[in-house]
């Protein structure tokens, strides 16, 4: 079933739009959960609550073009919430590695009136990714968004973790330099 169809039930508020969705995302659902949580009951507990929100968030939303995305933002939010909930250091620790080299890269306001308007920043990382080769954004977005490790980097797109290491270091500071140029204090 196309996405759009099953917005419509959603919109419609048709049951059955739960279960397409689960048909057509579920497998891709869990394992984004399940690379945040590392456990794949509370995966599919992940799984079922997106589904539950996308119930209550659509409408006013209707992501009839990127349902996909929509769930995806849905469950890494939920995911992420999950694994901050049970505190598990060795996963927490991995998260905050991140934090932390992304912070090198994207600027953080420090008051109120260095707040940074969410819309434009995302434009901008749109804007960042949309100029990058498919293959060092698709490593970008595996390690950022998906909080894949290196070592997965490195098997899914059969490149050495060094290459991967070295890509995704350039591509921060590629970052830093774009956001830069369109106007961001990092």
């Amino acid at each position: 079933m196309e996405d759009h169809n099953i917005v419509e039930l959603y919109l419609n508020r048709d049951e059955t739009a739960i279960s397409q969705t689960s048909e057509k995302f579920g497998k891709r659902l869990r394992t984004l959960a399940y690379g945040i949580v590392g456990d794949r009951q509370i995966a599919e507990e992940c799984e079922n609550d997106t589904y539950m929100e996308a119930w209550n968030a659509i409408p006013p939303h209707e992501p009839r073009n990127y349902l996909y995305a929509f769930l995806a933002r849905i469950t890494r939010h939920i995911s992420l919430n999950r694994c901050r909930e049970r505190s598990r250091l060795k996963r927490s620790a991995f998260i905050c590695e991140l934090t932390a080299e992304m912070e090198q890269c994207i600027p953080a306001p420090d008051d109120v009136e260095c707040r940074i308007d969410d819309m434009a920043l995302r434009e901008a990382l749109n804007g960042f990714l949309s100029m990058l080769k498919e293959e060092k954004r698709n490593i970008f977005l595996r390690r950022y968004w998906y909080l894949d490790s290196i070592a997965d980097i490195s098997k899914r797109f059969g490149v050495s973790e060094s290459k991967v290491k070295t890509t995704l270091f350039r591509c921060r500071g590629q970052l830093r330099e774009y956001l830069e140029k369109e106007g961001y204090t990092i």
